[in-house]
C-alpha cells in the first residue's frame, strides 16, 4: 500500500512544481507588450510584475524601489504637470519615444529591467488600468511628458532661456510701471523674482545647463507675472504713463546729447596744461635774452618773391612746430622755404624763443605779432567774437587774418596757407608752377559723391534777398586747411572791398560762425579745383578716412574738435602728427609733454 502511494506523491509534487514554473510565465506575458516603456504606470507595472517575479530576482527589488523613487520625485515636482500627448477622451494613448527601450523579462529563474538607446524607434500602447484609477495615469503621463519636451530634437535648445529672459523683460516693465501706491508685497516679490532669474540667466546659456529648480523659479516668475497683470487692468491708463514716460526719455536724451555736444566743443578750444606750461617757460626765457640775440636769421628773404612761401597763423607753439618740421623734412629744396608764422601778442615770446632755440634747418622763418599791423581796422581783435558766441577757433583774430593776405604780404605774388592743423608729406613745389587760369584760390572741394551736406546751402542763406540770386545755393564747398593764392589776382579783383562788404552783412546772422562761410562767399567763381592728393581733411572728425588715402596725400588736415595734440585726438591718426615731436626735449620732460 505504501509502495503505491508514492508514486502518487511523485506525480503531485513535480505537477506543483510544473505549475509554480510555468504560471508566472503565462501571467508575465500576457502583460500587452505595447507596455515596454521604462516608466510604466506605478501599480500595473509593479502590482502585476513585481508580485509575480519577486521570489525569482532578488534584484527587483531595487528595480522597484528605483522606479518608485523616480516617479515620486516627479510627482513631487508641481513644474511637470500637464500632458503634451494626453487625451482624455481616448482610453489608448499611442506614444513615440525616441529610443529603443527594452524590458527583459524572467528567465530561468532571473529578472531584470533593462533601459537600451539603440535600435529603432517604435510606438508604444500604455491601456488604462482595470481599476480606472487617474491618478495613476496622471503620473505616467507627467513623466513622459518630460522625457519628450527634453527629447524632442524639433524644440529650439535654447526655448527656455528665450523665455526666462521675456519674463525678466516683462517684470522690469512692471516694476517700473508700479507708482508709489502700488501693492507693496507684489512689488517686493517682482524684485525677488527679478534676481533669481538674473542669477539663473547669469550662468546658463542654453536649456541644457537649467536645473530643476531654475524650471521652478521660471513658473514662480509666471505666477507673479499673472499677479502683476491682474493689478494692472487700465490699458488707457498704462499707456497715458508709457507716453509721458516716453516724452520725459525723449526730453532727457535731447538734453544728454546737447551737453555731450557742448563738452566737445569746449575739448576742442582747451588748451592742454603741458602746453601752458611750455608757453610760459618760453615766455621767461625769452625776455631773459638779450635783445640783440631775439632777431632770427636770414631775414632778407622774406619779401623775396622767387621763393616758397608759407603762412601760418597760430598761437600753439607745437603746431606750428609740427607744421613747419613736417614741410621742410617733405621738401626737396628746403633752402628756399620762408615760412610767414602770425601769432597774438601774448604768445609772440614764446612762438619766437621756440625757433631762436629750434630753427628750422636751412629754411628761413619769420614771427610775426598780429599787433604789428597797422593796416587792421579798429577793434579787429574783438569784431567777431559776438558773432561767433566767444567760441575761440571762430572768435580769434587769428582766424579771419587770411582775408587780409594782400595787406599783410604786399611784395609777394603767391603764398600758401596752411592751418596749424596739418602735416605736410609731399613736396609741394609743384603748387607754386600751377596755372591757375585767373582764379585766386585754389583749393580741394568737400562734395564726395554729390553729399548734401557739404553744398553752399548749408551754411547760407542764399535764398535771403541780400544775395540778389547771386549765389547757387547747391554749388560745392571747398576746404580750407591748405589753400594756394594768387595774391596778385587778388588785388586785381579788388575782393578786399568786397569782404568788407560781405563782413557787414554778416552781422544780419545770414550765415553760420567761422570764416569758412564767408570765404565761400568772397572766392565764389574765384577758386580753382585741385586734385584731392593734395589735401586729405577730417583727421579730426572722420573715422572713416582711409590709411591709404591718408599716405597719398601732399597735406593731411586734423580739422574738427580731435585735434592730434588733445586726449579726444582719433587714436589710428594721431602718429601722423606725433612722429615729428621729440620728446626727449628738456622742455618737455620738465612739462610733462609726452606721446
Amino acid at each position: 500500500m505504501v509502495a503505491l502511494r508514492r508514486p502518487w506523491r511523485k506525480v503531485v509534487i513535480y505537477a506543483f512544481l510544473v505549475v509554480s514554473f510555468i504560471a508566472p510565465l503565462v501571467l508575465f506575458f500576457s502583460v500587452p507588450a505595447a507596455d515596454n516603456s521604462p516608466f510604466h504606470e506605478k501599480k500595473n507595472f509593479l502590482n502585476i510584475s513585481s508580485g509575480i517575479l519577486n521570489s525569482f530576482s532578488p534584484r527587483h527589488t531595487s528595480n522597484a524601489m528605483q522606479l518608485n523613487s523616480m516617479e515620486q520625485e516627479v510627482s513631487e515636482d508641481p513644474l511637470l504637470k500637464g500632458a503634451i500627448y494626453k487625451d482624455d477622451n481616448l482610453k489608448n494613448v499611442q506614444i513615440k519615444y525616441n529610443q529603443n527601450v527594452t524590458i527583459s523579462g524572467a528567465t530561468n529563474g532571473n529578472s531584470s529591467s533593462r533601459l537600451s538607446g539603440n535600435g529603432d524607434n517604435q510606438p508604444y500602447h500604455v491601456p488604462n488600468s482595470a481599476g480606472g484609477e487617474d491618478k495613476k495615469q496622471k503620473s505616467s503621463d507627467k513623466i513622459t511628458d518630460v522625457l519628450t519636451t527634453r527629447k524632442s530634437p524639433s524644440r529650439p535648445s535654447t526655448a527656455k532661456i528665450w523665455e526666462m529672459e521675456d519674463q525678466l523683460v516683462m517684470a522690469k516693465a512692471y516694476v517700473h510701471f508700479s507708482s508709489s501706491n502700488s501693492n507693496f508685497h507684489l512689488l517686493r516679490e517682482l524684485k525677488l523674482r527679478i534676481k533669481e532669474i538674473d542669477r539663473v540667466l547669469s550662468r546658463s546659456n542654453k536649456d541644457a545647463d537649467l536645473f530643476t529648480s531654475d524650471l521652478q523659479k521660471m513658473k514662480n516668475m509666471e505666477v507673479t507675472l499673472s499677479k502683476a497683470r491682474k493689478s494692472h487692468p487700465e490699458c488707457s491708463a498704462m499707456a497715458s504713463k508709457l507716453r509721458a514716460q516716453l516724452f520725459n526719455a525723449e526730453e532727457q536724451l535731447r538734453a544728454q546729447q546737447n551737453q555731450a555736444s557742448y563738452l566737445v566743443h569746449l575739448t576742442g578750444r582747451t588748451f592742454p596744461r603741458g602746453f601752458h606750461c611750455l608757453s610760459m617757460r618760453l615766455t621767461t626765457e625769452y625776455f631773459a635774452l638779450h635783445p640783440d640775440l631775439r632777431k632770427l636769421p636770414n631775414s632778407h628773404n622774406f619779401d623775396n618773391p622767387d621763393l616758397y612761401h608759407y603762412a601760418i597763423f597760430s598761437d600753439n607753439v607745437l603746431a606750428c612746430l609740427v607744421v613747419v618740421k613736417s614741410t621742410v623734412n617733405s621738401s626737396l629744396e628746403p633752402e628756399k622755404i620762408v615760412f610767414h608764422v602770425v601769432t597774438d601778442s601774448f604768445n609772440f615770446p614764446a612762438m619766437l624763443m621756440w625757433f631762436l632755440l629750434n630753427p628750422p634747418g636751412k629754411a628761413t622763418i619769420q614771427i610775426q605779432s598780429l599787433d604789428d599791423f597797422v593796416f587792421l581796422p579798429t577793434g579787429f581783435n574783438s569784431m567777431f567774437r559776438q558773432s561767433a558766441k566767444a567760441d575761440p577757433r571762430y572768435a580769434s583774430p587769428l582766424n579771419h587774418l587770411r582775408f587780409y593776405l594782400p595787406e599783410v604780404f604786399p611784395s609777394l605774388n603767391k603764398i600758401l596757407l596752411l592751418d596749424h592743423d596739418t602735416v605736410v608729406q609731399k613736396d609741394l613745389r609743384e603748387l607754386w608752377n600751377l596755372d591757375m587760369k585767373g582764379n585766386v584760390n585754389g583749393a580741394v572741394e568737400m562734395c564726395k559723391d554729390n553729399v548734401t551736406s557739404q553744398k553752399l546751402e548749408m551754411l547760407v542763406n542764399v535764398a535771403n534777398p541780400a544775395f540778389a540770386n547771386s549765389f547757387d545755393g547747391k554749388a560745392c564747398l571747398w576746404a580750407f586747411g591748405m589753400n594756394i593764392f594768387d595774391l596778385q589776382e587778388w588785388r586785381t579783383r579788388g575782393l578786399a572791398a568786397t569782404y568788407h562788404k560781405w563782413n557787414e552783412i554778416g552781422s544780419k546772422h545770414l550765415w553760420k560762425a567761422g570764416s569758412l562761410p564767408l570765404g565761400q562767399l568772397l572766392f565764389y567763381n574765384h577758386t580753382m579745383t585741385l586734385d584731392r592728393r593734395w589735401h586729405v581733411f577730417g583727421l579730426g572728425s572722420d573715422l572713416r578716412v582711409g590709411v591709404t588715402e591718408i599716405e597719398k596725400a601732399a597735406v593731411i588736415h586734423y580739422d574738427g574738435n580731435m585735434k592730434p595734440w588733445l586726449d579726444t585726438a582719433i587714436t589710428k591718426y594721431r602718429g601722423y602728427w606725433t612722429r615729428f615731436l621729440d620728446y626727449s626735449n628738456p622742455y618737455f620732460r620738465q612739462c610733462n609733454i609726452h606721446g
